[in-house]
């Protein structure tokens, strides 16, 4: 049976650098390798554990993306990127390049809409596709052969399909995760949403109304001061709505004969081990002892 995994890359490689954030790895040549480490171990903990047949791993284009264009303000109070994360992405590519894992990437488009459009074409084809990534968006992509593969706090993952999606948000479908950010905005992301209106309020306004659409034509029918508040900020509730979307109809094709798991290349993987001095990551991987 076919079984595809879909990673984002950026959302894996934050988190493992923040997760080192109290006690950096850094090697002997100075080099912060605490996001490259905590990528690796993810990637070598599903290839063991979940045995993939088809892998991939995709990442935010440089410069802008539609979304950018649309609303100059999208993701602009993000501090800049650390330094130590600028210098860890061209390494992993390197890395995912000697695993021979594609390295999926489409100008204009962030890494969650090429993951949208490829795990969307996986599952009309009925092939298990599993996208791992801690961030809740996703979950509007999640059907009945797609799934979030998501990290737990604490170690583990947990496998979320339509229902956990459903139970976790307490909304009627998963395609209301959109109207759940639209509603609520999205601080990391930069979008407004509904000022005053939390998650347990939006969860209520679209039990209620059944989606923003419908919410924003019969307005008249919220009660108190909340219909002035959605009155007065449809346009930004419409503009989230739009941030919150996920592409699925990126130009990039599904290619499963490209995206299947292979061996990788060891002489490269261990030549790039020994230079970040991975040594136990070596030997567990490799399985065979390094001089380093």
């Amino acid at each position: 049976m076919q079984k595809l995994f879909l990673l984002d890359a950026y959302a894996l490689i934050y988190r493992s650098y923040y997760a080192f954030i109290k006690n950096p790895r850094i090697n002997s040549k100075g080099l912060n390798t605490s996001a490259i480490i905590g990528f690796c171990n993810t990637l070598n903990e599903v290839l063991q554990k979940e045995q993939p047949t088809h892998i991939g791993v995709a990442f935010d284009p440089h410069g802008p993306t539609f979304r950018s264009e649309a609303y100059p303000e999208y993701k602009a109070q993000r501090e800049e990127t650390p330094e130590d994360i600028r210098k860890a992405v061209p390494i992993i590519k390197d890395i995912l390049k000697a695993y021979r894992i594609p390295i999926l990437q489409v100008d204009g488009f962030e890494a969650d809409d090429v993951i949208g459009t490829l795990a969307t074409q996986a599952g009309a084809e009925g092939i298990k596709t599993f996208m791992l990534t801690p961030d809740k968006d996703y979950g509007q992509l999640v059907s009945e052969n797609v799934f979030i593969f998501r990290p737990r706090h604490g170690g583990g993952y947990e496998t979320m399909g339509p229902k956990e999606v459903c139970e976790k948000y307490g909304i009627p479908s998963t395609n209301a995760v959109i109207d759940l950010l639209a509603l609520m905005g999205d601080s990391a992301d930069n979008f407004p949403g509904c000022p005053g209106v939390g998650e347990k309020t939006a969860v209520k306004l679209i039990n209620e109304f059944g989606s923003i659409s419908s919410l924003i034509e019969r307005s008249a029918e919220i009660k108190g001061k909340l219909r002035e508040k959605v009155e007065e900020h449809v346009d930004d509730i419409k503009m989230s709505y739009f941030l919150a979307t996920i592409k699925t109809d990126v130009p990039i094709a599904l290619d499963m004969e490209s995206l299947k798991l292979v061996e990788p290349n060891e002489e490269e993987l261990g030549k790039l081990f020994t230079e970040l001095e991975f040594k136990s990551l070596a030997d567990r991987i490799l399985k065979k002892p390094q001089k380093f």
